[in-house]
């Protein structure tokens, strides 16, 4: 059973980064992003992709330029995530062919995202809309859009956040930090989708 879950592997490095996916898909989480902040971020992308393309669903966060969106795709990337809406970003994602992730806050930003091609939003930082604002934007938007609570939305809150309307979320911090171990990231990963599953 795979789960809404997109894992943020923030800092991660090429070395480090097949090890990591390994123990996510294991424990079932298959939607996996690489902060394009982090230490060479598009040898991460590629690594995961050659060792498990065909098993996760792998791509960038923190994308911020159509230059951006062209390295993901030829590092073969599927997943485009924004902290931001930029419909240039949106449409050249799309037209990659790539899945496209940004971050929304507002009625309006939710509307420019959905009008040019967005597969789901991001409300980022989820702390600030909290599940309240959540429902209280659900009730106009076009029925089925997906919607992801990033920053804020966690084991101890999923549930207040499913009542809410919430499809699935992203996790960063409390999931993966760099230097982390491979074990640690079991453990934790483990942990979360137990979380998910009881609150779902």
């Amino acid at each position: 059973m795979t789960r809404n879950i997109i894992a943020i592997l923030r800092g991660i490095t090429p070395s480090e980064a097949v090890a990591a996916v390994d123990v996510l898909i294991d424990a079932g989480i298959t939607n996996i992003e690489v902060p394009l902040n982090s230490p060479d971020p598009f040898g991460s992308i590629k690594a995961m992709v050659d060792a498990f393309g065909d098993q996760a669903l792998i791509g960038a966060g923190t994308v911020l330029s159509v230059e951006d969106v062209n390295r993901v795709d030829q590092a073969g990337g599927k997943l485009i995530v924004s902290p931001n809406v930029d419909p240039r970003v949106i449409v050249a994602t799309k037209t990659a062919g790539l899945q496209s992730w940004p971050g929304v806050m507002t009625p309006t930003e939710c509307f420019t995202a959905l009008k040019n091609g967005a597969d789901g939003l991001k409300i980022f930082p989820g702390s600030l809309l909290g599940p309240d604002g959540l429902k209280a934007i659900r009730a106009v938007l076009p029925q089925g859009t997906q919607v992801y609570a990033v920053g804020g939305a966690g084991p101890d809150n999923f549930a207040d956040w499913f009542a809410a309307s919430a499809d699935g979320f992203g996790i960063g911090s409390a999931l993966y930090k760099p230097g982390m171990s491979t074990a640690d990231i079991a453990a934790r990963a483990k942990d979360i989708v137990a979380a998910y599953d009881g609150a779902k």
